[in-house]
């Protein structure tokens, strides 16, 4: 069983609306409108996540940086490659 090496996210809570930034060091920004309360940030992004990649909920995964601002997320059959290119829009 190989474990998925996820993307960094960086995630701005609390903000006016919920979209992707863009690169942000070696992670991509995410703001969510979602406070940083009992899990409604880390909820809102696995929702925001799945939509914008047309996935599952249940294949969103936040393996690291639960509590934190910046956070390892996976997809279950997904590459980290794939993932930075579909939420920057690249090809």
């Amino acid at each position: 069983m190989t474990v998925p090496e996820g993307v960094v996210i960086y995630v701005q809570p609390r903000a006016s609306r919920t979209e992707v930034v863009g690169p942000h060091g070696d992670a991509i920004k995410i703001r969510l409108r979602a406070p940083p309360v009992d899990g409604a940030a880390n909820r809102e992004l696995v929702a925001f996540l799945a939509k914008r990649l047309g996935v599952r909920r249940e294949d969103v995964r936040i393996i690291g940086g639960i509590t934190q601002r910046r956070k390892r997320v996976a997809i279950s059959g997904w590459s980290a490659r794939d993932i930075i290119a579909r939420l920057t829009g690249g090809a």
